[in-house]
């Protein structure tokens, strides 16, 4: 799924990927999965792809689980509770072993926003249309209908509006910081126009950066590390050189094709 969403936004088929699989910054999920990381297929991994792919990492020769030490559910599920409460069960138990960043993010997120599983996912990740209403289902047989009706105007001295709903019919309002209110957006330029540059292969937020100005590096080093939608990508030196500039720094967003590094 992150190979495809990867494609997608990059405008790639099958053909293409093949062709520039040696220069493209793929998905971490995307390498650790042709790494072995979840096990490796019967006849093993399209070859030469998966090793431009994988390029120096290692490959798991067998089965990923074999060379894990050995866990201890009990000790981890007493660590759980001791953080989150003794509201976790087993899922949570699975879910923190097998992805402990994800699981760590979606309490963070839950903690913050309550459990927000009921809502369309379009409705999660978008925000609605002036007009458009969803269905909740709350418990069975009790369904919630939800209504965007106006969003009011901006409180340039709070950074805030009111935004209005309509819950089964009656009003509702709630008052929202607006994120938008004392920022203006970034427009970069793209890779394509810049000489040596090294552009963004999906939109998303800068969260780690490894290297500086001045610094030289091989092809293939990591450079920096894009977060989109929980997919993170370590977007690599397609050639070796050196860092002549930096156009983002960590927490940036980017947009795809935004140039985010420069070599010479």
């Amino acid at each position: 799924g992150d190979l495809a969403q990867f494609m997608v936004t990059n405008g790639l088929d099958e053909a293409a990927v093949r062709k520039q699989a040696d220069t493209l910054s793929f998905p971490t999920s995307v390498v650790e999965y042709f790494q072995g990381a979840i096990g490796v297929p019967h006849g093993g991994f399209p070859q030469p792809l998966a090793a431009q792919v994988v390029k120096t990492l290692p490959v798991f020769a067998g089965r990923p689980g074999a060379e894990l030490p050995p866990l201890d559910l009990d000790q981890a599920m007493a660590d759980l509770k001791a953080t989150y409460g003794d509201g976790v069960g087993e899922r949570a138990l699975m879910s923190s072993t097998m992805y402990p960043k994800v699981f760590e993010t979606y309490m963070a997120e839950k903690e913050r926003y309550g459990d927000v599983s009921k809502l369309p996912t379009r409705a999660y990740i978008e925000p609605m249309e002036l007009g458009e209403e969803i269905a909740v289902e709350l418990q069975k047989g009790k369904t919630l209908g939800i209504k965007l009706v106006a969003v009011g105007e901006l409180n340039a001295k709070e950074g805030t509006r009111e935004v209005y709903f309509d819950f089964n019919g009656m009003p509702r309002s709630v008052k929202i910081n607006d994120r938008t209110a004392q920022s203006t957006r970034v427009v970069r330029s793209k890779a394509v126009d810049v000489p040596g540059g090294v552009g963004a292969p999906m939109p998303g937020v800068v969260v780690d950066l490894m290297v500086k100005v001045g610094d030289a590096v091989e092809v293939g080093a990591p450079m920096l590390v894009l977060s989109a939608m929980k997919m993170e990508t370590t977007v690599a030196a397609p050639a070796t050189g050196r860092i002549d500039s930096l156009s983002v720094k960590s927490g940036d967003d980017v947009e795809a094709g935004d140039v985010l590094v420069t070599l010479s």
